[in-house]
């Protein structure tokens, strides 16, 4: 139970460099050290707190109601929230929508996930973008006893995400196949009965609504882990093959997935097509480079546009690396753009179907413009079985 001094802070966020930020905590009680970042979207807290992609960070939300409507199982985009922890402005109210099957807090902490109210969001979101998605630890105590000085040596020492391979802790176990389709008014979820085409997905952290987008658009999926070889993906005698989402340093996950794709490729003509880490993978199969960028980019209204088109596409983000678009060898090209900072978020072979986004087009949460790349996807599939 919270102390009876409902003025005493019972939750800390203290960063590396010896920022204090105190405040109310909910969820579970303890601590936890990881990067800090902050994320843009107004909906969508419980897909971003299941995003694979947010292993080994806290997020802190920009917009203030965080909590109001509750949460519910279906909008779970893996099985457990991934995300360490969240700091939100406003100590979550009641909820209040007709799909909330519970409270955040509750949630949070039956998760052991801890959460901190109360905090001034928009200032350290400044201090982010100034020097960098900084190291922190987050504390909860309902007796507010913190140790600040035994809590900025923790986050010093946080190793950081450079150098780390975190999609092994978040892929699956093992494989398994996925028909269900994206949700839809009024019957929620339905089952693709009619697939057209035989995909392998790649799980580096994959999202629920990745794969439904897959099976929403004629898509036969079977999800092999991050570690699968080449020659486990083709044994499946795909059409397509699919590199997913995930967290972490490319570099370090790309010492076992970059061969994997180099084979794929070198034994067969399948379309490729990836997403966010995918994106990263194929780059760095392709003979590009990635780099660790300041604060990344993180939420559900980040403009980009398509090259080819000119056309502007409002898109959803989650990504501390980049792709180095001057990095980028012949018959490669740069297919989409950030207008936010000019970053790449897009590639593709210009003699073959491989392609990828930076941007997640699932729309989970976020707008859903680039929908029509599952469909391209699919198109290039039907197009090399004609």
């Amino acid at each position: 139970m919270p102390h009876s001094d409902h003025n005493k802070p019972t939750a800390c966020l203290v960063l590396a460099n010896g920022t204090v930020f105190m405040g109310r905590g909910f969820g579970a009680t303890g601590e936890t050290v990881a990067e800090l970042c902050f994320n843009t979207a107004m909906t969508g807290y419980q897909e971003i707190m299941t995003d694979p992609s947010y292993a080994g960070q806290i997020v802190t939300f920009t917009f203030p109601h965080i909590g109001n409507v509750g949460v519910t199982p279906e909008d779970d985009e893996t099985a457990d929230p991934v995300a360490e922890g969240m700091v939100v402005r406003w100590n979550p109210t009641d909820a209040s929508n007709w799909r909330a099957s519970g409270e955040l807090s509750d949630w949070l902490a039956s998760h052991g996930r801890i959460a901190i109210g109360g905090v001034d969001t928009r200032r350290l979101t400044r201090a982010i973008r100034a020097q960098g998605a900084p190291h922190a630890a987050l504390a909860h105590d309902p007796d507010g006893n913190f140790d600040i000085e035994a809590l900025i040596a923790k986050a010093r020492g946080f190793a950081g995400l450079v150098g780390m391979d975190l999609a092994k802790s978040v892929t699956c176990a093992q494989s398994y196949r996925w028909n269900e389709t994206r949700w839809a008014w009024p019957d929620g979820f339905g089952t693709q009965p009619e697939a057209r085409h035989k995909v392998v997905a790649i799980d580096y952290g994959a999202k629920r609504n990745i794969l439904r987008c897959l099976a929403s658009a004629g898509c036969d999926v079977t999800v092999l882990p991050a570690s699968a070889t080449a020659e486990e993906v083709l044994a499946h005698g795909p059409d397509g093959v699919f590199l997913s989402n995930g967290p972490g340093d490319p570099e370090a996950t790309g010492a076992y997935a970059v061969p994997m794709i180099q084979g794929v490729m070198g034994q067969s003509d399948v379309p490729i097509f990836g997403v966010c880490l995918g994106h990263q993978m194929l780059a760095l199969a392709l003979g590009g480079k990635t780099v660790k960028m300041n604060h990344g980019h993180h939420g559900a209204n980040h403009p980009v546009k398509d090259m080819e088109t000119g056309k502007v596409e409002i898109t959803s983000m989650n990504h501390g690396f980049a792709v180095d678009g001057d990095s980028l060898p012949d018959g490669v090209m740069q297919t989409h753009v950030s207008l936010f900072d000019g970053s790449n978020c897009g590639i593709r072979m210009t003699e073959r179907p491989v392609f990828s986004v930076q941007y997640h087009p699932e729309a989970s949460p976020g707008p859903q413009d680039s929908f029509y790349l599952f469909e391209r996807f699919a198109a290039s599939m039907q197009d090399r079985s004609a």
